[in-house]
C-alpha cells in the first residue's frame, strides 16, 4: 500500500488529534494512529479509549488499506522535515511503514490495524448545532471550575444541560460554581448530559479560529462532536450532577458594584501575604468603599488597599480564598462585576454586568470564615 501526501498538511492534521494520546495508554496499540485509507482519503484515529478524535485528508491513492504507526516518531519526524510531498510504503505483511522525502528515507515499525479499538458508532438519538463561537465561551467560561476528586466523578465533567428555551453549562468543585446559560441555543426535546474535562480541553485547543457550526450528537453513553474534518467521540460521565440551584442564594441584599479589573489587580497584591494554606482575602464594605486586606501571621506578613466602589446595602465583611476570586475574575470579559452577598457565612454571587445579550453567568464563590465570626 502506497500513498503521497503534503508533509505539512498531515502535520496540521496530525497535530490537531494527538491530544488524545497518552504517554502510558491502557492498551499499547493507543500509542499509534491509526491510518485508513480508502478511494484518495486518509481517514487518522486517536484514541484512549474513553475519548476518540478523527481526522481526514486527501491524499494521492490508488490502493485502500490500513496501519497503525507510531505516533510520537512520526510527529517528530514530520515537524523536522521541509514542506514537501512524502511517499508512505506499507508492507502490510510486516507492518513496517517507510515515508520516503526528498532529504532521505524513514523506516518504522508500524502495526496490525486490526488491533486498534473500534470506535464507538454514536447513533442520532439527539443532536444539537452550535457555533464555534457559543461553545468556545461555554468551555472557557466554566472548565476551569470542574472539580480534581475521582471520587465524585459527576463534577470532574462539565453539565449540559438542553431546554426548550436555553442551554445551561454548569461546573464546580465544591467550593466555586459557575453556571453559564445561551439563550441562543435550545431544543425541543430536553436532554443533559456530563462531558469529561479531557474532551473539552481537546474541544478547545482544536476548535478553528473562524466561526463554524459544530455538529453535537449524543446518546446515554457518548458524544459525538464534528466540525471541519475533525470529529470527536468522547464517553460520558455516567452520574447524577449534583443539585446546584438550590446552592445558589436568592435573598442577596447586599450588592457591590465595582471595576472588575481594578478588583482583580488589587487582589493579585493583597494575595502575595496571604496565608499559603487558605489564601484568605478580606473584603470589607463600608459605604462607597471597599477594604481589601490579608495577613498571614506565621510570618508577620499583611496587606490592605482600599478601592472605591458603588454599595446598596448593610455594611459587611467577609473572607474569601484569593486564588478562586483571581481565577474567576480573570475568566470573565466585563468590565464592571456585582458582587451580590448576604450573610458572611454564606455564598457570594459575581455576576458580570457587561455581556452578551445572549448569555446569562453567574459565578458563585463560598466563604472562608473569618476569625472574628467563628
Amino acid at each position: 500500500m502506497k500513498f503521497i501526501v503534503s508533509s505539512s498538511a498531515l502535520l496540521k492534521q496530525l497535530s490537531g488529534i494527538n491530544g488524545v494520546i497518552t504517554t502510558n495508554p491502557v492498551v499499547p496499540i493507543l500509542e499509534n494512529f491509526l491510518f485508513e485509507i480508502e478511494e484518495g482519503t486518509l481517514t487518522v484515529t486517536a484514541s484512549d479509549l474513553q475519548t476518540s478524535m478523527i481526522t481526514e485528508l486527501e491524499v494521492e491513492s490508488r490502493e485502500s488499506g490500513s496501519i497503525a504507526v507510531p505516533a510520537r516518531i512520526l510527529l517528530e519526524t514530520l515537524k523536522n522535515l521541509p514542506e514537501q510531498p512524502v511517499t508512505f510504503s506499507i508492507d502490510e505483511e510486516t507492518y513496517s511503514v517507510e515515508i520516503s522525502s526528498d532529504n532521505g528515507r524513514y523506516k518504522l515499525a508500524g502495526e496490525n490495524a486490526t488491533d486498534f479499538p473500534k470506535v464507538p458508532a454514536v447513533s442520532n438519538d439527539f443532536s444539537v448545532d452550535l457555533s464555534t463561537d457559543v461553545l468556545a465561551s461555554a468551555i472557557n467560561n466554566t472548565i476551569f471550575a470542574t472539580s480534581n476528586d475521582e471520587l465524585r466523578p459527576a463534577m470532574t465533567g462539565v453539565y449540559m444541560n438542553l431546554t426548550d428555551t436555553n442551554t445551561t453549562f454548569v461546573s464546580t468543585d465544591g467550593h466555586r460554581l459557575i453556571r453559564y446559560r445561551r439563550v441562543d441555543v435550545a431544543s425541543e426535546n430536553g436532554n443533559a448530559i456530563i462531558i469529561p474535562r479531557k474532551a473539552l480541553n481537546l474541544l478547545k485547543s482544536t476548535l478553528p479560529a473562524e466561526n463554524t457550526s459544530v455538529s453535537v450528537e449524543f446518546n446515554v453513553s457518548n458524544a459525538f462532536f464534528k466540525f471541519d474534518n475533525i470529529k470527536m467521540i468522547c464517553r460520558l460521565i455516567d452520574e447524577r450532577y449534583p443539585d446546584y440551584e438550590n446552592v445558589i442564594p436568592l435573598d442577596n441584599n447586599n450588592k457591590m458594584t465595582i471595576e472588575r479589573a481594578d478588583l482583580l489587580s488589587s487582589l493579585k497584591r493583597i494575595a502575595i501575604y496571604a496565608n499559603k494554606t487558605t489564601h484568605q482575602v478580606r473584603l470589607k464594605i463600608t459605604g462607597s468603599e471597599l477594604q481589601v486586606s490579608a495577613e498571614d501571621l506565621d510570618f508577620s506578613n499583611e496587606a490592605n488597599e482600599r478601592l472605591s466602589c458603588e454599595h446598596d446595602g448593610e455594611d459587611i465583611e467577609i473572607g474569601f480564598n484569593a486564588r478562586f476570586l483571581i481565577e474567576m475574575l480573570n475568566n470573565l470579559d466585563s468590565s464592571k462585576i456585582e458582587l451580590n452577598l448576604s450573610e458572611p457565612n454564606k455564598a457570594g454571587l459575581i455576576v458580570p454586568l457587561d455581556k452578551d445579550e445572549n448569555e446569562d453567568i453567574l459565578l458563585l464563590v463560598m466563604p472562608v470564615m473569618l476569625n472574628n465570626y467563628v
